[in-house]
């Protein structure tokens, strides 16, 4: 079978993407530290961007709806970074830690 003809196929994207939400979530439920979680929403955001690309390329008569809305997911995603790392970083330092199970102060 000839290489080029697999990425022809969207199923192919969409059970990529459908991993990578699975990974997603799986280390959302899974992880201990807020790091850990963050790396798993990030997974998330892909998944979701993966998908509009995806659908983009195979069932949008505009090409460049789906590539909007990826670069808003990317945008998105960086502020997401910077807002969480910064919380974390203020979470450390009040703390000393970044696991969940030892931020017993924080439960409302």
């Amino acid at each position: 079978m000839n290489p080029t003809l697999l990425y022809d196929k969207p199923e192919l994207y969409i059970i990529t993407a459908a991993l990578l939400l699975a990974l997603g979530v799986f280390g959302l439920v899974r992880r201990r530290t807020l790091i850990g979680m963050l790396i798993a929403g990030e997974l998330i955001f892909s998944a979701a961007a993966l998908n509009f690309m995806a659908f983009n390329r195979f069932r949008a008569a505009d090409q460049s709806t789906g590539q909007i809305f990826v670069l808003f997911i990317m945008g998105l995603a960086a502020a997401e970074v910077a807002i969480a790392l910064s919380i974390v970083i203020a979470v450390y330092r009040n703390y000393r830690s970044v696991k969940t199970r030892e931020l017993s102060d924080l439960n409302g």
